[in-house]
């Protein structure tokens, strides 16, 4: 049934596709005719050359009003009303036509992207929500970007979305606070959201809605006022970053040790900058590296990469772990290293998965 219901609208979509091509032509064929009449009537009735019968038709089937190149006989006169008369109406209708084919060529290709976008939407699987493109916004998406993380990103103004069309951006243009937009954003499938408004009782709406939709996921929320940060997370927030607190102890840092920030920025975890961070899940280790020991798995020995870092089972830190701490299935290695020590770690564990 469904695939005759395709077929049934693919064959009116052809139909009315090719119904404006045959309106398009016609309008063509009307236009050119108009033109052919014009041009012949002035050459043998008045005698001008081709360029001034063109000019004379022009200037009498658009009304535009310019003076004639020459008075006219009598016999041109009565050709001249006639042609205004004959081409008034279908002038208008050839024109009319023409402009209606383009706008809605461009409105097609519009709202072609529009429904691709959906489409792409509704197939993404453990991506991330982002709820308002202001400031933080943007931020957010270009830092997803480096990570190669998918995302999609909820936004109200309209003006903001056309404005970044031309980005590879996935929208959904509406209130980040209502269910059934975050539904169009496919919350059910997501793995994370990050909610920007600058309006903290947004922001927990939206948190407290997203929570209701998906369970699991990893809700982030930006927030103006220190009251917010607790309310936030009673709300369901996994993590709650205040820009401006953010922001002020970076400044004061900056000023009070600087060699420490500017370390600190020397330390990436993009992949483009000197040296990188970066975290390695043990969740698939084989059986010749389970339970062993950081010191005799020999990370830094063969790749030269530092592990800075661990994450027990039970979600505890530990900062500069020793050498006899043992590695278990579930934990997680934080690695400070170059790209390639990192990429030679991964290809050691990689070999050992093997």
């Amino acid at each position: 049934m469904k695939y005759l219901i395709s077929l049934s609208e693919h064959h009116n979509q052809n139909r009315l596709e090719q119904s404006g091509k045959r309106k398009i032509l016609t309008a063509v064929f009307i236009l050119v005719g108009i033109m052919v009449l014009g041009i012949t009537g002035y050459m043998l009735i008045e005698g001008d050359s081709f360029l001034n019968a063109f000019y004379m038709t022009i200037i009498t089937i658009s009304t535009v009003g310019f003076g004639e190149i020459h008075r006219l006989s009598n016999p041109g006169k009565v050709f001249t009303m006639f042609l205004i008369i004959s081409s008034f109406g279908t002038y208008a209708y050839a024109i009319s036509i023409i402009t209606t084919h383009i706008v809605e060529g461009q409105l097609a290709g519009f709202f072609g992207r529009g429904r691709r976008n959906k489409s792409k939407v509704k197939k993404m699987d453990k991506h991330v929500i982002i709820c308002g493109y202001g400031r933080n916004g943007q931020q957010a998406a270009h830092e997803l970007i480096a990570y190669k993380q998918p995302f999609v990103i909820i936004e109200n103004n309209h003006d903001v979305i056309m404005q970044n069309l031309n980005e590879d951006f996935r929208f959904v243009e509406g209130n980040a606070t209502n269910d059934d937009i975050l539904e169009k954003a496919n919350i059910k499938n997501a793995r994370a959201l990050i909610t920007t408004l600058p309006d903290d009782a947004d922001n927990l709406f939206v948190a407290l809605t997203a929570r209701s939709l998906n369970a699991d996921m990893i809700i982030i929320s930006r927030a103006s006022n220190e009251s917010s940060d607790k309310k936030l997370k009673i709300a369901g927030v996994d993590n709650v970053v205040m820009p401006e607190r953010v922001g002020g102890a970076h400044m004061a840092t900056l000023v009070a040790k600087p060699d420490i920030m500017e370390f600190l920025e020397r330390i990436s975890v993009h992949g483009a900058a000197p040296t990188n961070l970066e975290e390695i899940v043990c969740s698939g280790l084989p059986e010749n590296i389970m339970d062993k020991t950081i010191y005799e798995i020999g990370i830094r020995k063969k790749t030269g990469a530092n592990i800075i870092g661990f994450k027990t089972q039970d979600g505890e830190f530990i900062l500069n772990p020793s050498p006899e701490l043992r590695v278990s299935r579930g934990s997680k290695l934080f690695v400070l290293g170059t790209p390639e020590q990192i990429a030679n770690m991964k290809k050691m564990i990689m070999s050992e998965l093997a």
